[in-house]
């Protein structure tokens, strides 16, 4: 008899220098929050030394950034990556690359600004969608 392990759902609402992971369960929702260390207030003193310098430390951290998210990612089986800007794309990118990820569903979805609360509603909506459209199957 094969044991089934239970689906493991993530939803991601991020932009370039912060990510909100939520794990949901039927239960619960668990949030955790990762910035990703890029510093934009020294930006003008530095733009004025070197654009090029700054532009490939601020492609360094990005990429760390995304690469932690990946190690994240790897143990789920539903991910939602969700928020304003193009960085959802840049991640989903780079994760099609490696096939760590090729039985991981990974969806994209364009969203605003959000409260937590948005965020989870957002969330549990999308997982209830899929779970319900599996038992539908």
């Amino acid at each position: 008899m094969e044991i089934i392990k239970p689906t493991q759902y993530l939803g991601i609402w991020m932009d370039y220098s912060v990510a909100y992971l939520m794990e949901y369960t039927r239960d619960s929702m668990e949030t955790e929050i990762m910035e990703s260390n890029i510093n934009h207030e020294n930006r003008d003193e530095t733009l004025n030394r070197s654009e090029s310098l700054l532009y490939n430390k601020e492609q360094l951290k990005q990429r760390r950034f995304y690469d932690e998210l990946g190690d994240i990612i790897k143990k789920y089986d539903e991910v939602i990556l969700f928020g304003p800007t193009d960085a959802k794309v840049e991640l989903l990118n780079i994760l099609e690359k490696n096939h760590h990820f090729d039985k991981i569903n990974i969806s994209i979805e364009e969203a605003d600004k959000m409260s937590e609360n948005q965020r989870h509603a957002f969330v549990k909506s999308f997982f209830l969608k899929i779970y319900s459209d599996e038992k539908a199957s």
